[in-house]
């Protein structure tokens, strides 16, 4: 048997070819496995349960004939769907787990998260994500009208947009470090919970790395985002492997 982990999606509208192929997956790929792990950005954005979403809807779905039939779904909230809540968890048949968390895989322990946390060279993020996980922050944003979230949500991904470009246009080399994983938070990360073995998303670099955390060998194995194609991992109890998946 194998357990299944995917991150990064991003699903939206504008890349519907993307939602076909996560669902093709679940049809396909997903049945039979031991699980499913979703470690967040399974959206590009969300701002309530309540959004209207068709393909939200499909993917909620989908999600629960896949636990329905006996395959248990589990999900880490990302950095762009930390506010999916309870109900759309319901519909879909989530089980909502903490990031980071630490589980059980074929008698190994293993330490799964988004992988945002990671990244703490990159200060203002940590600082908005610190504010944006506030319950009374999340509270006082889900009260207002939708239309006044929509607009927070542009105005702040345009936000994100501009510094990144910016970044981008300035020290290359600096944005490729600001924006992936630090080395000593990846060490601490390993020692604060005792593991070898890490699997997280977030920095779109898809890759296993071996590194030396604690006086002993570790293992941190990235997942790929979905924006070109699809990316999975597949684990047994003799090992893994970290795939891509062809759009049609």
């Amino acid at each position: 048997m194998t357990t299944l982990f995917i991150s990064d999606l991003h699903l939206d509208p504008s890349r519907p070819e993307i939602t076909d192929l996560f669902l093709r997956f679940l049809r396909e790929q997903a049945p039979g496995a031991d699980a499913l792990y979703i470690l967040g950005d399974l959206f590009e954005a969300w701002i309530g349960d309540d959004t209207p979403s068709p393909a939200a809807d499909a993917v909620a779905d989908a999600l629960k004939v896949l636990s329905d039939s006996g395959v248990p779904v589990y999900f880490i909230r990302g950095n762009r769907d930390f506010l999916l809540g309870e109900d759309y968890a319901r519909r879909a048949g989530l089980r909502i787990l903490p990031d980071p968390c630490l589980i059980e895989l074929y008698g190994r322990p293993v330490l799964l998260q988004h992988g945002d946390l990671l990244c703490t060279d990159d200060v203002p993020y940590q600082q908005f994500r610190a504010q944006t996980r506030d319950p009374v922050f999340q509270a006082q944003f889900l009260s207002q009208p939708l239309a006044a979230r929509i607009a927070f949500a542009q105005k702040a991904r345009e936000a994100s947009q501009a510094r990144q470009s910016e970044m981008k246009q300035g020290d290359r080399a600096q944005f490729e470090t600001v924006t992936d994983v630090a080395p000593a938070e990846v060490d601490a990360t390993f020692v604060r919970h005792g593991v070898d073995t890490m699997i997280h998303g977030h920095t779109h670099r898809p890759a296993v790395h071996t590194l030396q955390a604690g006086g002993r060998a570790c293992t941190r194995i990235v997942l790929g985002d979905w924006y070109e194609q699809g990316s999975v991992l597949r684990v047994d109890a003799n090992g893994w492997s970290l795939d891509a998946l062809a759009r049609e």
